[in-house]
């Protein structure tokens, strides 16, 4: 029996509008939290673009001293900092000097801050520089400036060797070991075709013509010159320069020769040869040749790793994939083969050292027990006595000392945070030197990123990637997806390390699960896994990238495949563009950042992984993305800068046009003058956008 307290029509209206009332309440108190979360996330979101600043310690820059096997380390913050020595053979450590107690006695004594930057100091007596077509030295006693080269122009001029991106380095200008000579590059660009850069923020805008060589155009001819310092004479190498990249590699011990490349622009070709300083004659050491590409292309980071000299300047080690993976062999000085060093189905990646004494080589290198851990291993010059020195999963990275009796090991993986190790050559533990510590992470919920493997669009070939999952993650409820993608195959760009996926991260705290991974034709597989590019660059990325989503949807429930988002910069623009128009049934929503478009309108060093447009146009055309235009459904963000001279402005503009032309909508942000790199108040605006696109199109604060 149910009793019902009667009511007059008053009193239920007074009751109902009582209900509306808490109702209202409730509805202002949950739009409320969901405010709060939401600047909550964006927080998170900022927080976490800086991702490895809130990982503590973890890192050791050593200093060497004059045994060669002590160093001294500094600890603490810029107010507190101290440095540490350490003597590995006795195993004990000490405290060196408080960097903030002696900077301030100093400045006491001074009356102002102590005119160095840090130690140790740098013996240093002249840097090179580029300043106004010439080469200048600087001297770094008084700082006069003494002119070492003449007659440079715009369109010819000199340079020093390898060049940093201040103008200015002892340690990257390729010097003589007595310091009497520098390798220099002459550069006739009176060919090179010029593309336009608008300054629009000029008073009145300025154009800028700059040289820039498109893939199959006139390349710029580099000559490569020893200038004798003393008497300020250049010598020429002489060596047919003519669409070939020539740079320099080493100078012999002794200095009488300097070791250099002579790339084919094809890069199936390539020679090491010697110069005579003194003549300028040259002579060949080694010809190494690929039916697809070698090593080497552009930016590819261990490109000046191809050649490594022996103490002894009669000997050096050669890395070369010619038998399907990246392996050592040593050479003599007169070009003859001695013997192969190292074997085996894994990629050697890196020389770290030599103990011509002890008959050592030691190197990282990837595959043991996982096949994109990087490990250190050493193998003596005799071909024997190959073995891993170290065992925590994840990638090492030495520092070995001048008496190569010891090296420093940094190392860490996706979830285990960086450790810093002091090992022995036969890599016996000495001491653990740093831990990081991750209490900001722990305190804002991180989730560490969990690797997966899937198939590419083969059926067969194993990808590798991480998945990242928001905070407060629900496995019953349902997550819209971001990939970040790169696709270029000159690196890899899966996360390795615990520091690295800052974006992951970023984008996550937002409520997306996030995820990247590398496809078939990314380094550090093998040469076949790499090949898979050559004259097909864009043809397999995206059905590789685009099987993975589909796989992964069907793994984890978790994932809705309705709402998938793709972003990326350079080649990762470009992989972008084309995910959003050959998978649009996979990719929803896209933001491309300075990306190529059109591969024949691309830079040159497209050439190596494509060949010349003039003789494969079929496989340049089918990787323009122009022709795609049509195929787009979603929705898609284009951002660039103006003064862009790595993958041109002029690249979204023809993007543009032809979504305009295919009557399809689309997305532009445009950032004045601004390059291939950013500037922070660009980028942060730029990450800005992009977050809100990607949560607008995506709504990851609903749940289906």
């Amino acid at each position: 029996m149910v009793s019902r307290w009667p009511t007059s029509p008053r009193r239920r209206l007074t009751l109902a509008a009582a209900g509306i009332g808490a109702l209202a309440v409730m509805v202002s108190a949950g739009a409320h939290a969901q405010r709060v979360d939401s600047v909550r996330r964006e927080q998170r979101f900022w927080q976490f673009l800086s991702y490895p600043s809130m990982v503590v310690g973890g890192r050791v820059t050593p200093y060497w001293m004059a045994d060669g096997s002590s160093f001294w380390y500094a600890t603490g913050a810029p107010d507190s900092t101290a440095l540490i020595r350490v003597n590995p053979a006795r195993n004990g450590s000490a405290p060196l000097l408080d960097v903030a107690r002696a900077r301030r006695a100093l400045a006491s004594v001074l009356g102002h801050e102590p005119p160095y930057r840090g130690l140790p100091f740098e013996q240093v007596t002249w840097f090179a520089r580029d300043q106004a077509d010439n080469i200048w030295l600087r001297s770094t006693t008084d700082g006069r400036m003494e002119q070492l080269t003449t007659g440079g122009t715009p369109d010819f001029p000199w340079s020093i060797a390898v060049n940093s991106e201040e103008g200015e380095s002892p340690s990257t200008a390729l010097w003589s070991p007595d310091g009497l000579r520098l390798a220099v590059m002459k550069e006739d660009r009176g060919a090179v075709r010029r593309i336009p850069l608008v300054h629009w923020l000029k008073p009145l805008e300025e154009v800028e013509w700059r040289p820039y060589v498109k893939a199959g155009g006139p390349m710029a001819v580099a000559e490569l010159y020893i200038v004798d310092l003393p008497a300020k004479r250049p010598v020429r190498v002489q060596v047919d320069v003519v669409d070939h990249y020539v740079v320099p590699a080493a100078w012999l011990p002794d200095g009488s020769e300097l070791l250099f490349y002579r790339f084919r622009r094809d890069y199936q070709v390539l020679e090491v040869l010697a110069a005579n300083p003194l003549t300028g004659a040259a002579r060949l050491l080694l010809r190494e040749t690929s039916p697809t590409f070698i090593k080497g292309i552009g930016s590819e980071p261990q490109w000046m790793q191809l050649l490594t000299l022996l103490p002894d300047g009669k000997r050096f080690l050669w890395h070369s994939e010619r038998d399907g993976w990246g392996h050592l062999y040593l050479y003599g000085i007169d070009g003859g083969l001695i013997r192969r060093l190292t074997s085996g189905s894994f990629p050697v990646k890196e020389v770290e050292a030599i103990d011509a004494e002890g008959g050592w080589v030691y190197l990282t290198a990837n595959g043991e027990p996982r096949v994109l851990d990087t490990h250190v291993y050493r193998v003596r010059l005799d071909g024997t006595g190959f073995a891993r020195l170290t065992e925590a999963p994840g990638m090492h990275s030495p520092v070995f000392s001048p008496s190569r009796r010891f090296f420093v090991d940094t190392h860490s993986s996706l979830d285990r945070p960086p450790s810093v190790d002091l090992r022995a050559a036969d890599g016996k533990l000495v001491r653990t030197l740093r831990r990081a510590s991750i209490d900001s992470l722990a305190a804002l919920g991180w989730n560490p990123p969990e690797p997966f493997v899937v198939k590419a669009a083969d059926g067969s070939t194993d990808l590798f990637g991480v998945i990242v999952k928001p905070p407060g993650f629900d496995p019953a409820r349902k997550y819209p997806v971001v990939e970040y993608i790169y696709g270029g195959p000159q690196l890899v760009n899966t996360p390795r390390t615990f520091t690295q996926g800052g974006s992951l991260q970023a984008f996550a705290q937002l409520g997306f699960v996030t995820l990247t991974l590398d496809a078939r034709g990314t380094p550090e597989r093998g040469k076949a896994f790499q090949d898979v590019v050559y004259k097909s660059f864009g043809r397999n990325e995206i059905p590789d990238h685009a099987a993975a989503i589909k796989q992964l949807g069907a793994r984890f429930p978790f994932l809705d495949l309705g709402r998938v988002g793709i972003w990326g910069g350079s080649w990762g623009g470009y992989m972008t563009i084309r995910a959003m128009m050959l998978a649009p049934d996979v990719y929803h929503v896209g933001v491309a950042r300075y990306p190529v478009v059109d591969l024949v309108d691309h830079w040159n060093l497209i050439e190596g992984y494509m060949g010349l447009p003039q003789e494969h146009p079929a496989e340049y055309e089918y990787g323009s993305s122009i022709r795609l235009a049509g195929n787009l459904r979603g929705k898609l963000l284009l951002t660039h800068g103006t003064s862009d001279v790595n993958a041109t402005f002029s690249a979204t503009m023809k993007m543009v046009d032809a979504l305009t032309r295919a009557g399809k909508p689309y997305d532009l942000a445009v950032f004045p003058d601004e390059t291939h790199s950013f500037s922070p108040g660009a980028n942060r605006y730029w990450f800005d956008i992009t977050k809100n696109y990607l949560i607008k199109h995506l709504r990851p604060e609903e749940d289906r």
